[in-house]
């Protein structure tokens, strides 16, 4: 790999496994490991535990009086509707309506709000955080301050709990705990679809809480999981991808993001062009497409009407290994509905495909 990429806390452990490695937003994260790949990986997610070492995402913090009700103020969802331990899905978006990032915001207290943006998109987060801060109000790049290991699957209860970690907080909450006399937080939130958590440890504390848990999952045949799998298992589930799915040129009335949207805020940044697109109806919507024949859709694919007629792009594709045939998420005209047949060109030869509403697989992400 080249040498001008970013390499995570845990980047030798994935050498020595023999990881396949590649750029993820300017970072060299692992794809895959030996041993069976992306499907072996996805399917410990899915049947048992798997581990992502998802360091590579920002990292940011906003704190002073008045923190939270500034991200309020800019940022689409409503922090009002969370109190202080409680996590939330929200998008950074532009004046046009367009988004900038989408990201998790994690409320400590009314002066002290954490942030998760993706990694290629933080700094930019943080620069138009910063630029609109009132005094009083600091807003930090924390990127390289922070550890995240993802421990998805339906044993990741019994993986924390072997570590004296806390489990069982609800849905899109957090915990500030410790571990070993370490720092570490303890978030019920994830990107899989499965029950879940993501673990925040300093920097320097995250290869041993890895090798700590790679130990405790290995009693319930859990793996660590490259991002290829987590790749497949995020579009199983519909959930975008910025860059594919939202981008300044997607915005979340198109990409039916709007429930991340707090529609009666007075302010956040591209309301007024938010609300107007809403009103008028967007001009392309997305939707999940199931192939109903041989063939992987991918990205930019031209999706057609049966007659021939160009009615949008896939957006992401990828062969779901839970149902063993090719899913994408693609825009598409307002014309088409649920149940449509539609047609994808995948280089040159015609993939019919079913029109459906992701998520593409149920599974159990609250957990109970």
């Amino acid at each position: 790999m080249t040498s001008h990429l970013l390499t995570s806390p845990l980047h030798d452990r994935h050498v020595a496994l023999g990881a396949k490695m590649a750029d993820f937003g300017g970072w060299e994260m692992p794809i895959e490991y030996p041993g069976g790949g992306v499907v072996r990986e996805h399917t410990a997610v899915r049947e048992r535990v798997g581990l992502f070492d998802v360091s590579h995402l920002g990292k940011a913090s906003v704190s002073g009086p008045g923190a939270a009700e500034f991200v309020n103020a800019c940022l689409t969802n409503d922090l009002g509707r969370i109190a202080p331990g409680k996590a939330q899905y929200t998008l950074c978006c532009d004046e046009t309506g367009g988004v900038v990032d989408d990201l998790i915001a994690y409320l400590k207290a009314d002066d002290d709000v954490f942030l998760i943006p993706n990694a290629a998109n933080t700094a930019e987060v943080v620069r138009r955080l910063a630029a609109a801060a009132p005094e009083g109000v600091t807003v930090e790049n924390l990127h390289d301050r922070y550890g995240v290991i993802a421990v998805q699957g339906t044993h990741c209860d019994e993986v924390l709990q072997a570590l004296g970690l806390p489990t069982g907080h609800d849905y899109m909450s957090f915990v500030e705990a410790d571990w070993q006399g370490r720092p570490v937080i303890v978030c019920r939130t994830g990107y899989t679809g499965e029950r879940g958590y993501e673990l925040v440890p300093l920097w320097d504390d995250t290869p041993a809480l890895w090798d700590a848990l790679v130990e405790a999952a290995a009693a319930f045949d859990g793996l660590p999981c490259g991002l290829g799998a987590r790749d497949t298992l995020r579009t199983e589930m519909g959930y975008p991808l910025h860059g594919n799915d939202l981008s300044l040129a997607i915005t979340p009335v198109q990409a039916r993001a709007g429930w991340a949207v707090g529609w009666k805020k007075p302010a956040f940044w591209g309301r007024e062009a938010l609300l107007a697109e809403k009103q008028a109806g967007a001009r392309r919507t997305s939707w999940g497409l199931l192939a109903t024949g041989r063939g992987i859709p991918r990205a930019h694919c031209e999706v057609r009407s049966p007659s021939g007629e160009v009615i949008g792009e896939v957006t992401s594709g990828t062969f779901s290994p839970t149902l063993k045939q090719g899913i994408a998420l693609a825009l598409l005209a307002p014309s088409v509905a649920e149940g449509d047949t539609v047609v994808i060109d995948v280089r040159g030869r015609d993939l019919e495909a079913k029109v459906v509403k992701p998520p593409f697989v149920q599974v159990q992400v609250r957990g109970e």
